[in-house]
């Protein structure tokens, strides 16, 4: 039985049932159409990214690990960590290279092979510790294990060996804390996680509109705490060099950026526009959840939607970074939207090799090579118009402590 199917769409009725019928039938398509594009391109391209997994090319396969490992030598060694041989720029603060120094004393393959045991464990047991925590049936939970471990913002991930795992982690620790009714706790754990990968500080923005002061404050205290730590760690002059970088590193006009300031730059456009219309998103998402705070859970799909518009405003915003939002997607089940949760992992399943056949120029090509940005806003408005929806309020009829049923 398919993924849409195990999961069904119990919104309340409409007149007529149109619309929960029209989203089943929307959704239904998408993922019908994601697997057969998934299969095709297998078909025409089967060089896919987990055959890619064994290569032993450090500098040019796996090379945002190598990047890391060179940088976590140097900080052994005394050196400038953004200053090694490693064909990439470091673009991450210092405390990542205080955290991956016990890799150092690996030599890199080996290291990064570890790594990437680590980092799939690490992605699964996020995935088992959010379908836990929604009460789903084991079916389900298999279903949308499966489906992430298929996707290929994670073979993307495993093959370059990056830290969005990490992050993951991070983002749904606190998440399930402040589910628990936790939400200091939740807040420190994201301040955290931002201090990893600073551009996910509007999650941080969502405890400001909903007037939440004291896990503000937790949380902006524990990402500066964390940040200067690692500066000092890896020394005061770390921190400045990351900065410099962090301001003066182009938009890159690659397909896989799917931020809008990098859909500008692929149509032509000055990216200051495409950062303008991402601060519009990302600020018209934080004043919506500002007036409809008090509907809005900050343990739903809220601090999802949040991110995935700081995603959308982000200079860089790898495709790869779609798995941070997998826990949002995972949570509209309980909600009754299990359909869109089908279609958004489906959507996550088609490779790279997308964007492989399209030729090099033109305005199709332009348009064909923004799936991955169409995706990402998709995953963007769902989670948000979700957001002031509640399970008590989609299945008044389903006992609190029943776990949500694929049938």
């Amino acid at each position: 039985m398919s993924l849409l199917n195990r999961w069904p769409d119990l919104a309340p009725a409409t007149p007529g049932g149109r619309v929960p019928a029209v989203r089943r039938a929307v959704s239904g398509l998408l993922v019908l159409a994601s697997l057969v594009t998934t299969v095709v391109l297998h078909v025409r391209h089967p060089d896919a990214l987990v055959t890619l997994l064994p290569g032993t090319d450090m500098r040019d396969l796996h090379v945002d690990f190598d990047t890391f490992w060179h940088s976590a030598v140097a900080l052994v060694a005394g050196d400038d960590i953004y200053d090694t041989p490693a064909k990439l720029t470091n673009l991450n603060p210092p405390l990542l290279t205080v955290l991956l120094v016990p890799f150092a004393w690996l030599d890199a393959l080996t290291a990064y092979r570890v790594f990437v045991v680590l980092t799939l464990l690490l992605v699964a047991a996020s995935v088992l510790a959010v379908a836990r925590e929604l009460r789903l049936s084991r079916t389900a939970t298999v279903l949308a294990l499966l489906a992430v471990l298929a996707s290929s913002p994670l073979h993307g991930t495993l093959v370059l060996g990056q830290i969005y795992p990490l992050l993951l982690a991070g983002l749904v620790a606190g998440w399930i804390a402040e589910r628990r009714g936790r939400p200091v706790l939740a807040a420190v754990l994201y301040g955290v996680t931002v201090a990893l990968k600073p551009s996910l500080a509007p999650v941080l923005l969502l405890l400001a509109v909903q007037r939440r002061w004291v896990p503000l404050r937790a949380g902006i205290a524990a990402a500066v705490v964390a940040t200067l730590a690692g500066a000092l760690v890896a020394g005061p002059l770390s921190a400045v060099e990351w900065l410099k970088i962090a301001f003066t590193e182009p938009v890159p006009d690659t397909v896989d950026n799917a931020s809008l300031p990098g859909l500008a730059v692929r149509f032509g456009v000055p990216s200051v526009l495409g950062m303008v219309a991402g601060l519009a998103v990302l600020v018209g998402t934080l004043v919506w959840i500002g007036r409809h705070r008090d509907r809005v859970d900050p343990a739903g799909t809220a601090p999802w939607a949040v991110l995935a518009a700081g995603l959308l405003f982000s200079p860089i915003a790898w495709h790869n970074y779609l798995m941070l939002l997998f826990p949002g997607a995972l949570a509209l089940v309980p909600l009754g939207l299990g359909a869109l949760t089908a279609a958004g992992l489906a959507l996550a399943v088609i490779p790279v090799s997308w964007n492989a056949d399209w030729p090099p120029e033109g305005i199709g090509a332009d348009l064909a090579r923004s799936l991955y940005c169409a995706i990402l806003l998709g995953y963007w408005a769902v989670l948000l118009s979700s957001s002031v929806r509640s399970a008590a309020e989609e299945e008044p009829a389903r006992p609190a402590a029943e776990p949500v049923s694929p049938d």
